[in-house]
């Protein structure tokens, strides 16, 4: 029989890409309430919060200074530059909470995700659609967080990012919610099922009651 060797598990990346206005931050939000072990990597961006946002709990508001200081030191996994502002991944934060063992969901873009496949293999990328652009639409102008020339600029965008899902492992239509929800819970369990996911150490620990 093969030797378990006895290893740490080591959580898995979680990469979500979406249009704006597909509930991508919806369903983020639900897999963090009803799954434990998991946990969001807070990106940072030099975008005004919206009403109801908190620092370093959505995101980490900075300046555009900082921001490109960070980039000149090597500090992020990937960034990008949407509609205006600046969105990054620090490296810092997803090897902390990597070694701690956590489950990381990275909530990004379409253009950030594919600078994290450069040097992710293993992540799992799950993009999430909307069940048409007249809904995106709707659910756009229903936020009433931005004016009519964002929102057309925002669709133009989700044209641009749609024909991308190839690239990514898994797909899931936002059209019902909690079928989404179990949807994208479902890739996260069949994830830590995996062999090189698995509690090596409980199995050695099985095998020696036995004995």
């Amino acid at each position: 029989m093969t030797a378990i060797k006895k290893k740490k598990r080591e959580g898995t990346l979680f990469v979500i890409s979406a249009p704006s206005g597909s509930g991508k931050s919806t369903l983020c939000r639900e897999l963090l309430r009803k799954i434990p072990g998991i946990k969001l990597s807070v990106s940072y961006t030099t975008r005004k919060p919206r009403k109801g946002e908190t620092n370093n709990i959505h995101y980490t508001f900075i300046s555009q200074k900082r921001f490109k200081n960070m980039i000149n030191s090597g500090e992020f996994a990937e960034w990008a530059m949407v509609h205006g502002n600046l969105y990054g991944t620090s490296i810092k934060r997803l090897k902390k909470l990597n070694k701690e063992g956590y489950d990381i969901i990275l909530d990004i873009d379409v253009q950030g995700a594919f600078q994290v496949k450069n040097n992710y293999k293993d992540a799992v990328y799950i993009f999430i659609l909307p069940p048409s652009m007249e809904i995106l639409k709707q659910r756009l102008m229903n936020r009433k967080t931005d004016s009519k020339e964002a929102i057309t600029r925002r669709l133009d965008r989700a044209k641009d990012e749609i024909l991308s899902y190839k690239e990514y492992d898994y797909v899931i239509i936002n059209d019902k919610l909690e079928k989404a929800y179990r949807d994208l819970e479902s890739i996260i369990i069949s994830a830590r099922l995996k062999t090189k996911n698995i509690d090596h150490k409980k199995i050695i620990d099985f095998i020696k009651k036995w004995r």
